[in-house]
C-alpha cells in the first residue's frame, strides 16, 4: 500500500459569487471599471460547460463507538474544498480511556471546553484516563472550544512523519482560513503534577521544601471554572504528543486571557513533546507554566504575541527550534519570566529556567522592541542559535530587566544576531537599584563564547544556514543539558536536506514559511488515499 497525500485548494473564482463580493470583480489593467461596447456588441460567448470538481473526500458512514459516557455524537456532515466529511463531536468529558481512530472521511469536533478526565489532585499518583489519537486524525473546533487534559490523566496524540495529527478550526475545514487568520478556537492544554512557583493561594514558593506553601498549585488562565495544575512530582507524565499541527488557535476565553496553540501547566519530564508545529496562534505560539518541559523539533510560525513564553517556575529545555513571525503581527521570539512581587525574584522556587539549543529565529514584525526578553530573575541559556532581525533598527537582539536577571544568566554561546552597531542588547532603562543598563546587558550576553551580535545573516530558504552561519563554531550543548546532543553546526537547519528530513511532510506550508511539505497548505486539510 502506498500513501498518497493530495490537497485541493479552490480559489474564489470556483466558489459562489456571494462568497467573493461584487467589489472583488474588476477588469485587470484598469481602475476597476468594466467597459461594454453597446453600439457593436461582440457575439455572445457560448456558456461553458462546468468542469467537474473532483471531491477528494466522501463522508464516513457514521461515528465509531467509544467508552466515555454519551459517546460520540453524530453531527451530520460538513462540506469544504476537500469534499464532504462526517462530523463526530466528543463528549464534554472523556471519562474513560478511549481512542479516536483514523477513519477516511471523518472529522472529530470539540463541542466546547472538552476535558480529558477529571482533576486527580495535587498528591495523586498513577494515571486515571488516557485519550489516544491515531495518526492522520483531524480535530476541529470553533470559538471557546479547547481540549484540556486534567492532571492525573494523559493525552497520547502520536502522529507520524507521513500522517500528522491536525488540530484546527471550523473555518479551516470549510475553506475560509487564510495565511493571516487566527483566534478561531482555543487550543490544546496539558496539565500535570510537577512543581510550579506561583500559587493560586498563599503567594510564591521560596524554598525547595515547599515550607511556605506545601501544596502550591495554580489555576489555568481563562477557564470558566477553576482548573488547577501543579504538584510535587517533577517526573509526572501527561502523555505523548508527537507529529502534531495546531492551527489558527488562541480564542479569548476571558478578557485578556487567551490560550495558545499548546499550553502546558505543571507537566513533568515523563511527558513527551516532539515534532510540533504551531501555526498562527493569536496569542503566544506555545506557553509553558511551571513544570519540567522537554520539547524537540518545534516550529512556531506566525504567532501574534510571543513565540515562546516560559513562566511560573518552568524548567524548560527546547532542542531544534524554528520561529518565523508574520510581518503583520508578533512580539518577542522569547519572553522569559519568573514570579514578580517579591523583593528578591531569585528567591522564588523553582526559579524559571529556559535553555534552547540549535535554534533559528526570524523576526519580521516591528511590534516588538526585542527578540529575546528575560526578566524577574529568570535563568536563560541559549546555545547554537541564529537570530535574523529583519526589521532593522526597530528591534534589539536582547533585553534583560533587573540585575537579578543578569546575575541568573546561564550563558549565551555560539549565537549570532544582526543587531548592527546600536541594536544588540538593552537593559530595562528604569530607575532604582535593580535597573540594568544597555552596557551591562551587552557585556553579559557577549561574555559567552562565539557570540556575534553584529553578524551578517546569510540564511537561505528563510531558515537554512548559508555560508556565514556555516562558519560559526558550535558549542557543546550537552554540557548544559543531557537532553541536548552535540552537533557540528549552529542554527536549527544546517542544510536543505536536513530541513526536509526534520520538518518535511508533517508540517503545513504557508507564505510565512514553506516547508516543502507534501501535507500541503495550512489553509486546507490533508487528504490521504491508499492505493
Amino acid at each position: 500500500m502506498k500513501n498518497i497525500q493530495r490537497t485541493l485548494v479552490l480559489g474564489c473564482s470556483l466558489l459562489a459569487l456571494a462568497g467573493c463580493g461584487a467589489d472583488e470583480i474588476v477588469s485587470p489593467g484598469t481602475s476597476g471599471d468594466i467597459n461594454v461596447n453597446i453600439t457593436n456588441p461582440p457575439a455572445p460567448t457560448p456558456t461553458p460547460t462546468p468542469t467537474p470538481t473532483e471531491s477528494l473526500v466522501t463522508p464516513a458512514a457514521g461515528c465509531p463507538t467509544i467508552n466515555s459516557t454519551g459517546g460520540l455524537t453524530d453531527a451530520g456532515t460538513i462540506t469544504g474544498p476537500t469534499g464532504e466529511w462526517r462530523v463526530c463531536t466528543l463528549p464534554g468529558t472523556v471519562d474513560a480511556s478511549d481512542t479516536l481512530p483514523y477513519i477516511p472521511g471523518l472529522l472529530y469536533q470539540l463541542g466546547g471546553q472538552t476535558l480529558v478526565g477529571t482533576d486527580q489532585g495535587f498528591s495523586s499518583t498513577g494515571n486515571n484516563v488516557t485519550l489516544s489519537v491515531e495518526p492522520g486524525v483531524i480535530v476541529f473546533a470553533q470559538g471557546q472550544a479547547a481540549l484540556i487534559v486534567n492532571r492525573g490523566n494523559r493525552l497520547n496524540a502520536n502522529g507520524t512523519a507521513d500522517r500528522p495529527i491536525v488540530w484546527t478550526s471550523r473555518d479551516n475545514v470549510i475553506g475560509l482560513a487564510n495565511d493571516n487568520s487566527q483566534q478561531q478556537w482555543g487550543g490544546v492544554v496539558l496539565l500535570g503534577r510537577a512543581r510550579v512557583s506561583d500559587c493560586a493561594t498563599g503567594g510564591i514558593n521560596t524554598d525547595a521544601t515547599f515550607s511556605q506553601n506545601p501544596t502550591c498549585q495554580q489555576n489555568l488562565e481563562g477557564a470558566a471554572v477553576a482548573i488547577p495544575y501543579g504538584g510535587a512530582n517533577d517526573a509526572d507524565n501527561s502523555g505523548s504528543f508527537t507529529f502534531n499541527q495546531i492551527r489558527f488557535s488562541g480564542f479569548e476565553l476571558a478578557p485578556g486571557n487567551e490560550l495558545q496553540s499548546l499550553t502546558t501547566g505543571g507537566i513533568g519530564s515523563g511527558t513527551v513533546i516532539e515534532n510540533l508545529q504551531s501555526f498562527n496562534s493569536s496569542d503566544d505560539g506555545v506557553e509553558f507554566f511551571g513544570g519540567t518541559v522537554r520539547v524537540r523539533n518545534l516550529a512556531v510560525i506566525g504567532a501574534s504575541d510571543d513565540s515562546l513564553d516560559v513562566d511560573t517556575g518552568a524548567q524548560a529545555d527546547l532542542d531544534t527550534v524554528v520561529v518565523v513571525q508574520r510581518s503583520t503581527t508578533g512580539d518577542a521570539n522569547i519572553e522569559l519570566d519568573s514570579p514578580n512581587g517579591v523583593s528578591t525574584p531569585l528567591a522564588a522556587f523553582p526559579r524559571t529556567r529556559l535553555q534552547v539549543n540549535n535554534f533559528t529565529f526570524v523576526e519580521r514584525s516591528n511590534g516588538s522592541a526585542q527578540m529575546v526578553r528575560a526578566r524577574g530573575g529568570a535563568a536563560l541559556s541559549l546555545t547554537n542559535g541564529v537570530m535574523d532581525k529583519i526589521d532593522g533598527d526597530a528591534t534589539f537582539c536582547f533585553r534583560f530587566d533587573e540585575q537579578e536577571t543578569l546575575d541568573a544568566l546561564i550563558g549565551i554561546n555560539s549565537v549570532v544576531c544582526d543587531g548592527g552597531t546600536n541594536r544588540q542588547a538593552r537593559g530595562d532603562r528604569g530607575s532604582g537599584a535593580n535597573a540594568t543598563t544597555d552596557a551591562e546587558a551587552l557585556a553579559a550576553v557577549t561574555a559567552g563564547s562565539n557570540v556575534n551580535l553584529a553578524f551578517t545573516i546569510t540564511l537561505t530558504g528563510t531558515v537554512i544556514n548559508g555560508t556565514g552561519e556555516a562558519g560559526v563554531t558550535p558549542f557543546a550543548a550537552s554540557g548544559r543539558s543531557t537532553f541536548f546532543p552535540d552537533r557540528t553546526y549552529v542554527g536549527a537547519m544546517e542544510n536543505a536536506a536536513q530541513f526536509q528530513s526534520t520538518f518535511g511532510n508533517w508540517t503545513c506550508n504557508s507564505s510565512i514559511l514553506d516547508f516543502g511539505s507534501s501535507t500541503g497548505a495550512c489553509t486546507t486539510l490533508p487528504v490521504y488515499t491508499d492505493a
